[in-house]
């Protein structure tokens, strides 16, 4: 019961690192700007999870039961799988935060694109202004990006 009680974190840890992984993915993406919500997320944290699980973790049981073969196999399955997980819940958050001043440049451009868009839109096309505030931009290559103001006729 010992050995249940202390080596029983898998499935546990498994359901409150996903859901947090796929948060993390959102507000610290690992690459571009992320996956698109928390939903997908926690899905793709989900998947990679399960990798971990089914892949990974056998593995690294195997190398614990060599170095304590005192432990039951269920135990050790349970610990290995365990640290794959927080090992790849680190792993997102550390890209993540890597990848945080790119996420950050990329704003910043966008934010320039729309102040020209708007001083362009006010300057230049005054019969776009009450569409400014439903501006849609949209960012084509690095440096390029494409605005729709809609106009006066619907």
């Amino acid at each position: 019961m010992r050995w249940r009680l202390r080596g029983a974190w898998l499935w546990p840890s498994f359901v409150v690192l996903t859901l947090a992984e796929g948060v993390a993915l959102e507000v610290l993406p690992i690459a571009g700007d992320g996956p698109g919500g928390v939903v997908p997320g926690v899905l793709l944290a989900g998947f990679a999870n399960l990798i971990g699980v089914a892949v990974i973790a056998p593995l690294a049981a195997r190398r614990l039961r060599r170095r304590r073969p005192d432990l039951p196999r269920v135990i050790a399955d349970n610990y290995a799988g365990t640290a794959v997980l927080c090992v790849l819940a680190a792993a997102i958050l550390t890209l993540g935060l890597v990848h945080r001043p790119q996420v950050l440049a990329a704003e910043d451009d966008l934010r320039a694109q729309s102040a020209a868009v708007h001083d362009y839109v006010v300057a230049q096309a005054p019969e776009y202004r009450d569409g400014i505030a439903l501006a849609d931009p949209m960012r084509l290559e690095d440096d390029l990006y494409r605005t729709c103001v809609p106009g006066p006729d619907p």
